[in-house]
């Protein structure tokens, strides 16, 4: 069988050919992540965890929240969560280097930009869930390999990871970089 989670052929022609949901829409399955198996594990230690197994740290959890929103308006409550988490930490957008944010469509990192200021440079820079995939079971995992591996590259220091859960919950978490 063959992978279905990187779309290693699109093209722009062929996502403009997509069929719209509703003729009046703008949401097709190529402005979609598509779904798709997964299972994963990120080990969170102690300074004592640390020390016992010798490991060195690729980060340090500077933060961490789970904010409730509207469940009746989907996918919006990434923003407020945001914004609380930057509050309680201390922060501004300008303070993160990066951000990932999960897409379960196309427009939620677009309205991400558009209501915190966050710069499109910023944002997803390896391609967010509809270029990588959607693994469920694993996407809180695949957002934050993605996010530590581009602090690395770029020499980021500080990363933030959100993403929607359903239900109108959202979780942010803001990581220093080591």
């Amino acid at each position: 069988t063959v992978d279905e989670g990187i779309r290693f052929e699109a093209s722009l022609e062929g996502i403009k050919g997509v069929k719209l949901l509703r003729e009046d829409g703008c949401l097709t399955a190529a402005s979609s992540s598509q779904i798709c198996d997964g299972a994963s594990g990120v080990m969170i230690v102690s300074e004592k965890g640390l020390k016992e197994l010798g490991v060195k740290p690729l980060a340090r959890i500077h933060h961490m929240s789970l904010l409730g929103h509207d469940p009746v308006i989907m996918l919006e409550a990434p923003l407020p969560a945001t914004e609380r988490a930057l509050k309680r930490a201390g922060m501004t957008v300008d303070d993160i280097d990066l951000f990932e944010v999960n897409e379960a469509f196309a427009s939620v990192p677009v309205a991400y930009m558009k209501s915190l200021g966050v710069p499109r440079e910023k944002i997803n820079v390896n391609g967010g869930a509809i270029a990588l995939g959607h693994p469920l079971g694993a996407s809180g995992t695949k957002l934050m390999a993605t996010l530590l591996n581009a602090l690395e590259s770029t020499g980021g220091k500080y990363g933030l990871q959100t993403m929607c859960e359903g239900g109108g919950m959202a979780n942010v978490t803001i990581v220093e970089r080591l």
